[in-house]
């Protein structure tokens, strides 16, 4: 007689919720992180406070966090880390932003930095913000492993293969023919590093073996990119109101996307295979990992 299959164990994680309180957690941490409000010059740290609290998903963050669970270290050791990178995308964000880039009037369903406090004054508080991060990496307690962090993050968002490197790659081939070799290249530099090296610095500072390290950095390099094929997506099937920001300017722009090489439906394929050969490195890690697989899927299904 033929054995019947269990029926298969439904999940019970809830990836909303937890995304909700790791976003308050980190939220509780940045206010302090910044300089204070009251403090000279003013307007700058009020753009700063504006543009860090403008909305956000805090997903690099909360995968330092996940990152953390996995290997079993409290995310109270890993806050610093996270709300520094933090600070280092929000100033990417804005410049990104900048009408000698992609002069978009909003982001994250608000008015950008540039459009809410002119243009000077936003780069900078992207400026400012980028440097207030590395600062407060540079004073991570109780770690000798500071150097190696600032390293990384460094040349994460870097111009050798970082995301400068890939922001420039970006503006010089606009309207522009390219292979599928080059548009990796240039979705790795611009948003994988900056993923990678997050997820990276969390081994680091928990300690981890090489190894693992190893792991720990493909799994950021896969999922980092296809965190930028989803962003493709999105510019195209998400609405204005989803984004938060001006739906379809890609096309318009004539940017490097996947969607314009591949198609929508290779495209998705693309990102989910991505996801699943990220998951594939993290799998030695065992249960404690689960929270960390949990948010790899949902990058390839979420809808903002």
């Amino acid at each position: 007689m033929k054995k019947k299959s269990a029926p298969a164990l439904k999940s019970t994680f809830n990836i909303a919720h937890y995304l909700k309180s790791q976003k308050e957690f980190v939220d509780s941490y940045l206010a302090n992180f910044l300089p204070p409000l009251h403090t000279d010059p003013k307007s700058l740290h009020e753009a700063m406070h504006y543009s860090v609290f403008a909305g956000g998903k805090r997903i690099r963050p909360i995968l330092i966090l996940a990152t953390g669970e996995a290997l079993q270290i409290d995310r109270n050791n890993l806050i610093h880390l996270a709300c520094a990178v933090e600070l280092i995308h929000t100033y990417s964000l804005i410049h990104d932003d900048l009408p000698s880039m992609d002069n978009d009037d909003y982001r994250r369903g608000q008015l950008t930095t540039h459009k809410k406090f002119g243009e000077g004054m936003a780069v900078l508080t992207g400026n400012a913000l980028l440097t207030h991060a590395l600062k407060k990496l540079s004073e991570i307690p109780s770690t000798p492993k500071r150097p190696s962090l600032v390293h990384e993050l460094c040349h994460a968002i870097g111009s050798q293969n970082g995301m400068l490197a890939g922001q420039a790659m970006d503006l010089e081939t606009q309207g522009k023919q390219f292979s599928k070799e080059h548009l990796e290249q240039i979705h790795s530099a611009k948003t994988g590093a900056l993923i990678q090296a997050s997820i990276y610095c969390a081994g680091l500072i928990a300690g981890t073996s090489q190894k693992i390290l190893d792991n720990l950095s493909s799994f950021g390099c896969k999922l980092g990119l296809a965190y930028q094929i989803v962003d493709d997506i999105l510019d195209i099937e998400g609405s204005s109101s989803e984004l938060g920001k001006t739906a379809g300017k890609d096309s318009v722009h004539e940017k490097a996307t996947y969607p314009a090489l591949y198609g929508l439906k290779a495209s998705k394929q693309l990102a989910m295979d991505l996801v699943n050969q990220a998951i594939h490195q993290i799998h030695d890690l065992g249960p404690p990992s689960k929270t960390l697989v949990e948010l790899a899927r949902f990058i390839s299904v979420r809808r903002f």
